[in-house]
């Protein structure tokens, strides 16, 4: 079940706590793609656009046709001189005869008159967000000054034909904020609503066995092939570090250098990892406030304030209604230990509010974190634009078939030993996610999906120090055996710097002009947020 959308910009907070709903949508290790209903198929400014080339190109079972720019949610000025096409592929590789899907590509060229000839290829999150509505994010943060980017849809996703997407579990997100989070009952709606989307899926005749990593690495191997490049770089954000990941150890051949934040390691993903990168940015923005003299006056102890208010609402929960930004329709929402964590998980993006709403709630004021709670949760911009059919197909062969229900609580105990265990029962952004996979019913992915990722490749591995999705640490972890691996932790961010911060975009733009030696010296200039101080 997909979780909380995402806001887009720390930097806007104060704008998102005044009109929750109007906030960007994502899965569960993303954070910020913008796609509002309503999509538009091919009718986009990109539409049109140039071919890649004159003619098709075939190697194997897979086929490249130029042709109009993919669908998009929304229109995307940024694709608007873009090259574009489809790649066709085996749904499934060991049936290389059987049904075949086609997934949306565009080529953004380089601003520079004479761009270098290594192009930059973008992952996007989720798992289950399309790269190509994630235009604006990749050309805003500069990628596209000297090199061409390169954003294709994954498997299954918005832009790709079939699109595995299913509004019914979008809708029953939104209903779920007047639910209480964690139980039994609220479990059983829950399984029923991945079922429906399993059984409709499954009824169009999706191979759901087929969406996953190991097919993913391929497309992209695949396509750089199709469109003759001799050298690319990928550029992962989210889960699209665990493809890219992956990518590494199964595809290394063409890859020039990889950048990945947000980094989710294959080799760790799930519940446990969940639970220790929650701790570790809540950990940053907490100690953030206890330095700034203000916020850890009227604000002391905050950790212990957050923690015995989770205690408490798991024991006896909070109802209130909200009302969001453009609607008077009033909106019952439900504030347990559960959605508490959760909202915990999401609200590090507008970090400059989070010790004045928990201080709120302390003291008996639940209206402003139920509004941000529900605004992200029934943000219409979420409906029915994420591939929850990826989302499965990674969650159920790769993570759960190798983290038992006994590691995953342990990793919660570890992080929160003052939880009780209901709360730990479910990892943040992870709720329900065994019943989830054992009606989802896919075989698990061979044991080596689990391997660490070993490569000479050089490699950028960037995290936020407030990331309570994929917690800073990962980058060391990953680098351990990344030989030519630059670490860089940008203090005060949240979940995907490159969509944040300016100094994270000039720290990428500049390895990728330089793999072994990026500039890392605007992290000397950066500062805390000022935290909001209320009456």
């Amino acid at each position: 079940m997909a979780p909380t959308p995402i806001p887009r910009r720390r930097r806007t907070a104060r704008r998102l706590q005044a009109a929750p709903a109007a906030v960007a949508t994502g899965i569960l290790f993303t954070g910020l793609l913008a796609t509002p209903a309503g999509a538009e198929h091919g009718t986009g400014p990109g539409t049109g656009a140039a071919a890649i080339g004159t003619v098709a190109r075939a190697m194997g079972h897979a086929r490249y046709e130029p042709g109009p720019c993919p669908r998009t949610a929304e229109p995307i000025a940024e694709l608007a001189k873009a090259r574009c096409g489809t790649l066709t592929v085996p749904e499934n590789r060991a049936r290389p005869h059987g049904r075949r899907i086609t997934l949306g590509v565009a080529v953004v060229p380089a601003v520079a008159a004479a761009p270098k000839p290594d192009p930059i290829v973008w992952l996007a999150g989720g798992p289950g967000d399309d790269a190509v509505g994630e235009a604006k994010m990749a050309v805003g943060g500069g990628l596209n000054r000297d090199r061409d980017v390169i954003l294709m849809s994954q498997r299954g996703t918005y832009s790709a034909d079939p699109a595995l997407l299913c509004p019914g579990i979008d809708r029953f997100n939104g209903r779920a904020v007047g639910l209480v989070y964690d139980a039994p009952s609220t479990e059983r709606l829950h399984v029923a609503a991945t079922r429906a989307c399993r059984d409709r899926l499954a009824g169009l005749g999706a191979d759901l066995s087929a969406y996953n990593d190991i097919e993913s690495a391929a497309d992209y191997a695949d396509l750089r092939i199709a469109l003759g490049v001799k050298r690319w770089n990928l550029f992962g954000i989210s889960y699209g570090t665990h493809l890219a990941l992956v990518s590494m150890r199964l595809h290394p051949e063409g890859l020039r250098s990889v950048g990945i934040d947000g980094i989710l390691p294959p080799s760790r993903a799930g519940s446990a990892l969940a639970w220790s990168s929650a701790r570790e940015g809540f950990d940053g923005l907490f100690k953030a406030c206890a330095r700034q003299p203000a916020c850890n006056k009227r604000y002391p102890n905050l950790p212990a304030t957050f923690e015995r208010l989770v205690r408490a609402l798991e024991a006896k929960p909070v109802t209130t209604t909200v009302r969001l930004s453009g609607d008077d329709k009033p909106v019952k929402v439900v504030l347990d230990g559960g959605a508490l964590v959760n909202w915990m998980t999401t609200a590090t993006h507008v970090a400059e509010g989070v010790p004045r709403s928990l201080d709120e709630l302390a003291h008996g004021k639940p209206q402003r974190i139920a509004r941000q709670w529900a605004g992200w949760k029934l943000n219409p911009q979420g409906i029915g634009v994420a591939s929850h059919g990826l989302t499965y197909g990674i969650f159920c062969s790769e993570w759960v078939p190798y983290e038992s229900r006994a590691e995953a609580l342990r990793g919660g105990r570890d992080a929160f030993p003052s939880f009780p265990r209901s709360v730990l029962a479910q990892a943040p952004q992870l709720t329900f996610l065994r019943p989830d996979c054992a009606v989802w019913n896919v075989p698990a992915a061979p044991r080596s999906i689990r391997n660490v990722t070993r490569s000479d490749i050089p490699t950028l591995a960037l995290s936020g120090g407030f990331d309570s999705q994929t917690g800073a640490a990962n980058g060391p972890y990953v680098a351990r055996t990344l030989s030519r691996a630059t670490v860089v932790k940008v203090p005060y961010e949240p979940h995907v710097v490159f969509a944040t911060s300016p100094c994270a975009q000039k720290i990428t733009v500049s390895f990728f002009d330089s793999p072994t030696a990026p500039d890392t010296g605007c992290l000397t200039g950066l500062r805390p947020p000022r935290f909001e101080i209320g009456p």
